[in-house]
């Protein structure tokens, strides 16, 4: 029987993934350069542990999406989460003095079925900063993969990434983001 009030995590397949997670109450966390910095970087070096490659990502006060390939036992996605995330609200807590504050609320993840709708993914995750308005061009903001994507990858694939059409991603995003300074 599946709890109503929590997502479902059916991580039987091997493939990509895309996951978000947000924090409890949607509050605004992470919203400095420092602890931004923490996050992605957490969640980079925490991926490569749990052996989850990374396709894209970004990160922001109050969530986060990444797209990556997974292991070959997927089942892992829940280890690596809850690692990141207890990493993460320790280093918040720690910070602001609030030792028991419950930082992190859930995690959703979807499966990703075939090169049109993992290109989507990737293209939506590369533009969520503009979306969110923080920026003009998704290179731009430094806690997102577009910025490594525009100085790593051929042009064409580049290309065809950031041109995709990402409008009918379903993808869990009701958060806002305040602008903040970096």
């Amino acid at each position: 029987m599946n709890w109503p009030h929590s997502p479902v995590h059916q991580l039987q397949a091997a493939g990509v993934y895309m996951v978000t997670a947000g924090t409890y109450r949607k509050l605004p966390l992470f919203a400095s350069e420092k602890r931004l910095n923490c996050l992605c970087d957490s969640l980079q070096t925490l991926a490569e542990k749990y052996a989850w490659r990374l396709q894209a990502w970004a990160v922001f006060p109050n969530h986060y999406h990444f797209v990556a390939i997974a292991p070959p036992e997927p089942k892992t996605l829940r280890m690596f989460i809850r690692h990141l995330h207890s990493v993460t609200a320790k280093a918040v807590n720690t910070e602001d003095a609030a030792r028991e504050r419950k930082v992190w609320f859930q995690f959703w993840d979807s499966w990703i079925r075939g090169q049109r709708p993992y290109l989507a993914r990737i293209s939506y995750v590369h533009h969520n900063a503009v979306h969110h308005g923080l920026v003009k061009e998704p290179s731009n903001y430094p806690w997102c993969s577009a910025g490594w994507l525009k100085l790593k990858a051929d042009n064409a694939f580049y290309r065809t990434v950031m041109e995709f059409p990402h409008s009918r991603v379903n993808a869990r995003d009701d958060y806002e983001v305040q602008p903040f300074r970096w």
